[in-house]
C-alpha cells in the first residue's frame, strides 16, 4: 500500500481563504477592550539636538493620556546589540533607541510620543507638539562622506570581516592579458510591503503580550525583554499573518518596546502603527553604494584576478554594510581576489536587510562585468560563465554540498532561445524598438540557525493531526509546507494536517530570514512529524491487541493514515483503530534539529541562471523588459507553486532594481526626498512581462535533513544585470549605475 508523497507537490496554501474573505488577522487588526493608539513626533532634521519640548497644547486636547520624550521615556534596561535575527537571539535593528537623549542622529528619528483614547486624536495632537532644535550639518550622501571612508573591521552585525583576500589580485591584475574596470553607483532603497509595521502591546500584570508584525516571533520577544529589563518568560509574540517584509521585519526596531513602555505608562493596552512615510526612516533600508570592480583575465576570458572595493554610509552606531563583496568572490572559479568594504558614518538609521542583501547589488556589479569581458574577447557570455564554472567553492577549494548550476546553465538558455541570439549589439529592431537579450548567474548562499529548532506534532483519535512552531508566515507560504512535510512524515493525508504558527507560546523556531526559514521550519516539522509516527509504530509492535504486535519497526511503514508491514501491505491497522483501543484522545511528540553551524566543510549555495530581453526607445529614453526565464538549482522543492510564486516575485523585482527604484536625499538636510508611495517608484503589473521559472532540483545531504535550501532571495539575483546587460545588446552602451533612468538612456544616446 502506498500513498502518493506530498512534499513538491503544488498544493494551494492553507491560509489563502483566510486571506482572500478578510479573516486573516494582522498585527494592527487586534483591538482589546480599552485599547489606545500612539503617534509619533519625528525630527524633521538629520542632525543636532533637541532644545525645548512644549506638548502643552497636545496634553489639553480630549482624550490625550500622554506625551512621552526623553524628558519623560523610562530609560531602557540595556544598551541595544545589533546582531541578525538569523543567530537566534536578541535582535535590535541597530544599536540606538530614541528618546534616551536629546540627540539626534538621522531625519525621522523619533523625539517624542503621543498617547490618546483614538488614532485621530493621537496623530492630531502630535501635530501640535512643539519641539525646537539647534541643526547641525549632516552627512548623508557618498559625495558628502567619501573622505571620511575607514575600512571596518567587521560588518553586518560582526559575521562577516571587512576585508577578504586569497592569492595575489594585485599581481594579478598587473599581468593580466585582459582588464575590465568600472565604477558602479546604486541608489538607496526601501523595502515597501503592503503592510506598514504595527505592535500593539498588552500587559496582564507582569505579563506583556504584544501582537506584532515580524518575521521572527521569538526575536521580538527577545529583544523586547532586555530592553524592558523583564524575563523573556513573561512577554508573549503574537503573529497571526504579515503583510510582506522583504527584510524591513527581519530585525527589531524601536516601535514594539515603544508601545509597550506607553502601554505600562498609561495602564492600557496601546496601538503603535506606523505611517507609510514613518517606514522610510524607522525600519532600515538599501544604502547607498558605490563599487569599483577590477577583472583580470587571460585573452579566452579565463579569469586571473578579481580586486572588488565597495564605499556606502552608515550610522553613527553601527558598521553595516550589504555584504555586496562576498558573492563576486564566491561566484565563479579565480585564484586572486581581494574585496574591501569602506563606510563613513552618516545622518542615517543603520540600514539593514533587504531581499537578497549584498548578493543582489554584488551580482549586479559582477555580471555586468563579465558581460563586458565577454564582449571584450569575443566569447558567448553563456559561455565565459562555462569557462569559469566553479566546480569547488573559491577561496576554500570546498566540495559544495550541492550545486546544479550548468543544469541551470543549459535549462534557461534553451528555454529562453538563447542559441538563436545574434550576438553584434545594437542590430536587432522591431519597429522604433532596440531589441536587446542577456542573462547573469544567480547564487544566495545558505544560511543555517544557530540554536535548535523545534516543532510539535499531535495526532488526535479522529485520524487527524495538528502540527506547530512558533514562525511566522509573512506571505512566502510556509503553513502550506508545514502541512506536506508533516503529511508526508505522518502518511497522512494533507488535509488532515492543521497547522499553527506564528505565536512564541509554541516551540521556537528562528526568525525566517536569509532564506533560511523553510529550512529550518521543515527540519524541525520533519523531526516533530517522524518522533510521532516511530512512537505510533512502538506503541502498535508492543500492543497484544494489533495486527503488528511483534513486529520490527523498521519494517513498518505508513501511508494512508494507515501503520503496515512494508513486504506485506495487507497487515496493519489504522492510527485510529490504535489510538481508541487504548482510550487515548491524542498523542504527540516535540522534534528538534539542532543546526550544524555556521563552520562546514561544505560550501554551501543555491545557484541560479537568468535570462532577460527587452526593448529600448532611443528616442524616448524608455527601457521595457519584455520577457523574462530563470532557472534555480534550489535543493529539494518543498511546494513548487508557492516556490515558483516566490522565485517570479524576485525576478520581478529585478525590473524594480534595474529601471525603476530609487530613495533620494535631499542633500543640504539629510531627508528622503520621495518618502511615499506616490513618488517611490515601483514596476506595476502593467511593467511585468512574460515570466518563465523552471527548477532543478539537486540532492543535497548536507543542508539540513530535507536537503531545502529556500528559494526567497535567489530569484533576485542577477535579474538587474540580466536586464542591464540585454539593455547593452539592444544598444551598445554600458550602464553602471542603478537604477536606469530614462535620463540615463536618453544622455548616452
Amino acid at each position: 500500500m502506498s500513498s502518493a508523497p506530498q512534499i513538491g507537490l503544488p498544493l494551494d496554501r492553507v491560509d489563502g481563504h483566510a486571506k482572500i474573505t478578510g479573516a486573516a488577522r494582522y498585527s494592527a487588526e487586534h483591538t482589546p477592550p480599552g485599547t489606545a493608539y500612539a503617534a509619533l513626533v519625528c525630527a524633521p532634521i538629520a542632525s543636532g539636538r533637541v532644545s525645548a519640548i512644549d506638548a502643552k497644547e497636545a496634553l489639553s486636547v480630549t482624550g490625550v493620556l500622554a506625551v512621552l520624550s526623553h524628558l519623560s521615556m523610562p530609560r531602557i534596561a540595556a544598551r541595544p546589540n545589533l546582531v541578525p535575527s538569523l543567530a537566534g537571539a536578541a535582535a535590535h535593528g541597530q544599536s540606538f533607541f530614541p528618546m534616551q537623549d536629546d540627540r539626534v542622529h538621522y531625519a525621522g528619528q523619533p523625539v517624542a510620543m503621543v498617547v490618546a483614547d483614538t488614532l485621530e486624536r493621537a496623530g492630531h495632537a502630535a501635530e501640535l507638539v512643539r519641539v525646537d532644535y539647534v541643526e547641525e550639518p549632516a552627512v548623508a550622501t557618498i559625495e558628502q562622506g567619501r573622505d571620511q571612508a575607514y575600512e571596518p573591521e567587521r560588518i553586518f552585525g560582526g559575521f562577516i570581516p571587512g576585508r577578504t583576500e586569497y592569492g595575489d589580485a594585485e599581481s594579478a591584475l598587473a599581468e593580466a592579458e585582459v582588464r575590465i574596470e568600472g565604477t558602479f553607483h546604486l541608489a538607496p532603497n526601501h523595502h515597501n510591503p503592503i503592510e506598514p509595521s504595527a505592535t500593539t502591546a498588552v500587559w496582564e500584570d507582569s505579563h506583556l503580550t504584544l501582537y506584532d508584525a515580524t518575521q521572527g516571533p521569538t526575536a521580538t520577544r527577545l529583544t523586547v525583554a532586555e530592553l524592558l529589563g523583564v524575563p523573556p518568560s513573561q512577554v508573549r509574540v503574537v503573529s497571526e499573518a504579515v503583510g510582506g517584509s522583504f527584510g524591513c521585519k527581519a530585525m527589531i526596531w524601536h516601535h514594539p518596546a515603544l508601545a509597550a513602555f506607553a502601554a505600562q505608562y498609561v495602564r492600557a493596552p496601546v496601538k503603535l502603527s506606523l505611517t507609510r512615510e514613518q517606514m522610510f526612516h524607522s525600519c532600515g533600508h538599501r544604502e547607498e553604494q558605490e563599487h569599483t570592480l577590477a577583472l583580470g583575465a587571460t585573452r579566452d576570458g579565463v579569469l586571473t584576478g578579481i580586486r572588488h572595493r565597495k564605499l556606502s554610509p552608515t550610522s553613527h552606531f553601527d558598521d553595516w554594510a550589504e555584504p555586496s563583496v562576498s558573492p563576486v568572490g564566491q561566484m565563479y572559479a579565480c585564484p586572486n581576489f581581494q574585496g574591501v568594504y569602506n563606510l563613513f558614518r552618516a545622518n542615517t538609521m543603520t540600514p539593514t536587510f533587504m531581499r537578497a542583501p549584498g548578493e543582489a547589488s554584488g551580482a549586479f556589479v559582477l555580471e555586468t562585468s563579465m558581460d563586458e569581458l565577454a564582449y571584450r574577447v569575443g566569447v558567448d557570455p553563456l559561455e565565459l560563465r562555462l569557462r569559469n564554472y566553479a566546480e569547488t567553492e573559491p577561496g576554500t577549494g570546498r566540495p559544495w554540498s550541492s550545486k546544479g548550476l550548468r543544469e541551470c546553465y543549459a535549462r534557461g538558455a534553451e528555454l529562453f532561445g538563447w542559441a538563436g541570439r545574434d550576438p553584434e549589439p545594437g542590430v536587432r529592431r522591431d519597429g522604433d524598438w532596440l531589441v536587446g537579450t542577456g542573462m547573469a548567474t544567480a547564487v544566495y548562499p545558505v544560511y543555517s540557525a544557530m540554536n535548535p529548532q523545534r516543532a510539535r506534532a499531535r495526532l488526535h483519535a479522529d485520524g487527524r493531526a495538528v502540527v506547530e512552531t512558533g514562525c511566522s508566515d509573512f506571505g512566502t507560504g510556509v503553513g502550506t509546507v508545514m502541512q506536506q512535510v508533516a503529511a508526508d512524515a505522518l502518511g497522512l493525508p494533507a488535509d488532515a494536517v492543521e497547522v499553527r504558527y506564528g505565536d512564541t507560546d509554541l516551540p521556537n523556531t528562528v526568525a525566517a530570514v536569509g532564506s533560511a526559514g523553510s529550512g529550518a521550519v521543515s527540519a524541525a516539522v520533519h523531526a516533530a512529524g517522524t518522533a510521532l509516527r516511530d512512537r505510533l509504530i512502538a506503541q502498535a509492535v508492543a500492543d497484544e491487541g494489533s495486527p503488528l504486535y511483534g513486529a520490527g519497526p523498521s519494517g513498518v511503514r505508513v501511508a494512508g493514515g494507515r501503520m503496515f508491514l512494508g513486504d506485506r501491505p495487507d497487515v496493519g491497522e489504522d492510527y485510529t483503530d490504535l489510538l481508541r483501543r487504548a482510550m487515548a484522545f491524542d498523542v504527540e511528540a516535540l522534534g528538534e534539529w539542532n543546526p550544524p553551524g555556521p563552520q562546514s566543510q561544505y560550501g554551501m549555495g543555491t545557484f541560479g541562471a537568468q535570462f532577460a530581453e527587452v526593448g529600448v526607445d532611443p528616442d524616448l529614453g524608455l527601457v521595457r523588459v519584455r520577457r523574462m526565464t530563470g532557472v534555480f538549482a534550489p535543493g529539494r522543492v518543498l511546494n513548487r507553486k508557492t516556490a515558483r510564486s516566490q522565485l517570479m516575485g524576485g525576478m520581478l523585482w529585478g525590473i524594480g532594481q534595474a529601471l525603476l527604484e530609487a530613495t533620494h536625499v535631499e542633500p543640504g538636510r539629510g531627508r528622503w526626498a520621495n518618502a511615499s508611495m506616490a513618488d517611490y517608484l515601483l514596476p506595476v503589473n502593467a511593467d511585468a512581462p512574460d515570466v518563465q521559472v523552471d527548477m532543478v532540483e539537486v540532492e543535497d545531504r548536507v543542508v539540513n535533513p530535507l536537503g531545502v535550501k529556500g528559494v526567497g532571495e535567489v530569484g533576485l539575483v542577477g535579474a538587474a544585470a540580466a536586464i542591464a546587460n540585454a539593455v547593452f545588446h539592444a544598444t551598445g552602451r554600458r550602464f553602471r549605475d542603478l537604477p536606469i533612468t530614462v535620463e540615463a538612456v536618453l544622455a548616452a544616446e
